[in-house]
Parts: C-alpha cells; sequence; structure tokens
C-alpha cells in the first residue's frame, strides 16, 4: 500500500518548513510548494518540491492534476508584517483559497486541514477561548480568514472532504522575521543593542514555531474536523515574554520596559483553549517557553555572527 501523498503550501514560509520533517514522520509522501525555484536548505530529504504562483488559477490547476495528492495542508497567505491586518492581498487569498480547496477535491483529495488565526474570535470574549466562542473579528485580515473557513467548511462538506481548520495564536521562533515581536527584542539583545518594549502587560498565548508545524502535521494525520486552536494553553504577559530574553541573552540592563507607547484598545488577554488539540488530535507541546525563548536568542547570537 503506497504512502498517503501531501501537499504542503507555503512550505518556505516560517511554519511551512518546519512541517515537512513531521509530516514525512508520520509516513507521508511530501509535496511542498513555494514561489521559490528551489526548496530551503534544511527540507528533509526525499520531499519534493514544486514552484508554482498559487494566486495563478491555472498554475493551481497544474499543480494539483501533477501532484495527485490525497491530502492537502494549506499555509500560504500574504503574511508582511504589519501590514497584513490590512492588506488588500487578503482578498485574493480567500479566492485562491477557495479555488485550491475546489481543485484539489476535483483532483480526488480527501482530507485538508486549512490554518486560520486567533484573529477571528471577538477577542473581549471570555477566556480562555474556545472553538465554539464568539467569533467577531475585528482586522479585516481576521473577516477574510474567518470568511475562508465558512465557505471551505461548505465546500468540503459538497465535495467529500474531511477539513480541519487551525486557529492559530501567537508564535515565535528561530528565522521569524525581526519586525515581529519576539524576534525584535531577542535579535536586538543578541546584537547588544538596547531592547524597548511597551509596558507589556497584556497577556498573550505563545508557542514555539516548531510546535505550531508538528500540530499541525497532528492535526492532519487526525480524524479531526472543524476549528482547532493551535496553541499553548498558557497566557503570559508580553513582559515576562522579554525578561526571559533578556535573562538568556544575559543582557537584562539592555531590556527597556515601556519605553514605547501601549497599543490603544490593545485585549488584556487572549489565550485558547486547547482541549481539542490535546484530546482529540493527541498533540502536547515539545518546546517550554523558557527552553524556546533561550534557543531563539542562541540562533540570533548565531544569525549575526
Amino acid at each position: 500500500m503506497s504512502a498517503p501523498r501531501v501537499l504542503v503550501t507555503g512550505a518556505s514560509g516560517f511554519v511551512g518548513r518546519r512541517a515537512l520533517a513531521p509530516l514525512a514522520a508520520s509516513g507521508f509522501e511530501v509535496h511542498a510548494v513555494g514561489r521559490g525555484a528551489s526548496a530551503p536548505a534544511e527540507t528533509p530529504e526525499g520531499v519534493r518540491w514544486h514552484r508554482a504562483d498559487l494566486l495563478d488559477a491555472a498554475a493551481r490547476a497544474r499543480l494539483l492534476s501533477r501532484v495527485g495528492a490525497s491530502h492537502l495542508l494549506h499555509l500560504a497567505w500574504y503574511a508582511e508584517p504589519g501590514a497584513f491586518w490590512a492588506a488588500r492581498e487578503n482578498a485574493a487569498w480567500v479566492a485562491a483559497t477557495i479555488g485550491l480547496l475546489d481543485e484539489f477535491a476535483a483532483a480526488g483529495g480527501r482530507r485538508a486541514t486549512l490554518a486560520g488565526t486567533c484573529a477571528e474570535y471577538d477577542w473581549s470574549a471570555p477566556q480562555p477561548l474556545a472553538e465554539d466562542s464568539p467569533l467577531a473579528p475585528a482586522t479585516y485580515y481576521g473577516a477574510c480568514k474567518d470568511a475562508t473557513r465558512r465557505v471551505a467548511e461548505g465546500l468540503a462538506q459538497l465535495a467529500g472532504v474531511s477539513l480541519a481548520w487551525g486557529r492559530i495564536f501567537f508564535l515565535y521562533g528561530p528565522r521569524e522575521d525581526e519586525r515581529r515581536l519576539v524576534a525584535s527584542v531577542a535579535r536586538a539583545l543578541a546584537a547588544g543593542e538596547r531592547a524597548p518594549t511597551s509596558t507589556g502587560l497584556q497577556r498573550r498565548d505563545f508557542l514555539h514555531v516548531d510546535d505550531v508545524a508538528a500540530a499541525f502535521a497532528a492535526i492532519l494525520a487526525s480524524k479531526a474536523e472543524g476549528p482547532v486552536n493551535v496553541a499553548s494553553g498558557e497566557a503570559v504577559t508580553v513582559r515576562s515574554i522579554a525578561e526571559l530574553l533578556a535573562g538568556a541573552a544575559g543582557r537584562p540592563e539592555l531590556l527597556d520596559l515601556g519605553a514605547l507607547p501601549d497599543r490603544p484598545g490593545d485585549p488584556r488577554e487572549i489565550v485558547a483553549d486547547i482541549a481539542r488539540l490535546r484530546d482529540e488530535v493527541g498533540f502536547a507541546p515539545a518546546w517550554t517557553l523558557q527552553d524556546g525563548l533561550a534557543a531563539t536568542v542562541d540562533w540570533w547570537r548565531s544569525e549575526l555572527r
């Protein structure tokens, strides 16, 4: 019996490149797609690399016909730090994602897992946020993701495709864009530079990117359907994240808490209920927060050298 064949989109991205190894370890024949002509250097042996622009309908159709995947892990989306919250590109990715799922089903695909976001939720709702908590996206990005899920679930039901939707909360780790929170602080500290932050009293649910990727691989291999929170299930203050980074770098004097203004209206707490991920999928994180942040600082030190 041949191994199930999975197509991974966004395979050169922050999460995607780390999902390839756990998928291969789970017994999948892995086909990865990105816009680049070649695979990232750390791509596991045996992964087959494809180049395609998923916003191009004809290119998508050719890719799906060529690969003939039984499974789909769709992680690709517009993700420019800061800009993605209100970017017009979000609408193009709604259409591309629905087109991809439709073409996947038409090519004989049976099981798909798509990446969503905690920004679909009403962040003012009681915490922790479970998959059936109220939805009220406060951003264009969140609204586009929510709309994609609704259409995708209807399409999957019509096409007979088993569909799961992984809602990512907050993530960090090596190779994160330095314009994002954890990476910006870790990079500055590793470089011996001042690291300004806000007061950091807001509480957030962070998960190491390796665990996020492994969770998506586990969701795809499971029978779970519908939304599944991808998170640690623990809320920590942004201040404590910064302090752990400073401790790992051995440079607490460089941390400048309160040097940046707090964002008006920033929710006090955003944390996930991870019962579905833990009990139905059977997933548990491999990284502790302290170890993951220390490894992130170490990676930046190596990168800057």
